[in-house]
């Protein structure tokens, strides 16, 4: 007689596909599907609003302003720390890197940095159709586009906020991991803007509490101190350097925050450890060792856990609730 298996939740699920991915060093592995609602910006895609553009986005920004300090106090008990390093870098344009575990960190960012003074690079798949995306695209969305002209065009938007005093958002670690706590190796192409355009790098890290179903609460966005180029170094090596101050950042927020150091699962690529049963992934517990911030090929992560991951992820809710320690 065949044994009842408890069905997961939505909340285990989702633990299970991150702690498997965290197992293989998958921190760039977008879980989500993204569906085909959506379109690749082209070579008439419009970075720059003008009139009277212009003033459907002034009208969504304001909306926003008044309407998502109150949201975000609501559902998360939200409170920005760090409000001196914005302050440092005065009028100054930067770029900025948040951790990626919300369908709302947007609302996070703009509530450390300003609504009127944020604007956000999202992968091309975010340019979706319909109201959704109307309004993320007058709010300040920069689409990444794979038509050459279009990512012209939106090289040179960004240059022309960064000169503006603006502050552009990336989204380093690439992937969202929705209540994902722990800091995730970032992407260089923050730090090539960054030195391409003598800009600072200002770090934002979120915490938060948990409760017993694994929703967010006592949201905390914490404002980093800036990184600034060395313009000493050469081109790359300043961007390494950067790269490993911001992450460097992140990684003492995360530590000071949950009182504990930064530990990953044991690593389960190949030449590491034997890998385990994929859904033994869930109970399995930190143990000492750092994990190195590289990333694994394809072919070094058993076929079926990419499958299963993205397959289970289509049954999860997208609302911000998952509770990974």
């Amino acid at each position: 007689m065949a044994k009842n298996v408890k069905k997961r939740s939505a909340l285990e699920k989702r633990v299970q596909i991150q702690n498997t991915l965290e197992g293989y060093r998958r921190f760039d592995f977008d879980y989500i599907p993204m569906g085909d609602n959506w379109t690749s910006p082209d070579a008439d895609f419009n970075y720059r609003k003008k009139f009277p553009e212009v003033l459907i986005n002034v009208f969504w920004r304001t909306l926003l302003k008044v309407c998502a300090p109150f949201a975000l106090k609501l559902l998360y008990s939200a409170k920005v720390t760090g409000k001196e390093n914005l302050k440092a870098i005065e009028d100054r344009g930067a770029l900025c890197v948040c951790n990626h575990i919300s369908f709302l960190d947007t609302l996070f960012v703009r509530q450390a940095v300003g609504h009127y003074r944020s604007y956000h690079t999202m992968t091309q798949e975010n340019n979706k159709n319909g109201i959704g995306g109307h309004i993320i695209r007058h709010g300040g969305m920069l689409p990444f586009s794979s038509n050459f002209s279009a990512s012209k065009h939106l090289n040179t938007e960004i240059e022309r906020l960064i000169s503006a005093g603006k502050i552009v958002n990336f989204y380093a670690e690439k992937a969202m991991w929705v209540n994902y706590k722990k800091p995730r190796p970032m992407k260089d192409g923050v730090f090539s803007y960054a030195v391409r355009l003598n800009a600072p790098v200002l770090p934002i890290f979120c915490t938060f509490d948990t409760d017993k179903k694994g929703r967010m609460r006592k949201l905390r966005i914490n404002i980093l101190p800036a990184v600034f180029p060395d313009e000493t170094l050469a081109r790359r090596e300043r961007m390494a350097t950067m790269r490993r101050q911001c992450e460097a950042a992140w990684k003492e927020c995360y530590e000071r925050a949950y009182g504990k150091p930064l530990e990953y699962l044991p690593d389960r690529r190949k030449g590491k450890l034997a890998p385990r049963p994929a859904d033994t992934a869930a109970a399995e517990t930190a143990t000492a060792g750092e994990a190195t911030a590289t990333t694994l090929s394809a072919g070094e992560m058993p076929a079926e856990i990419i499958p299963a991951a993205t397959a289970n992820a289509a049954t999860i809710p997208e609302t911000p609730e998952a509770k990974v320690e």
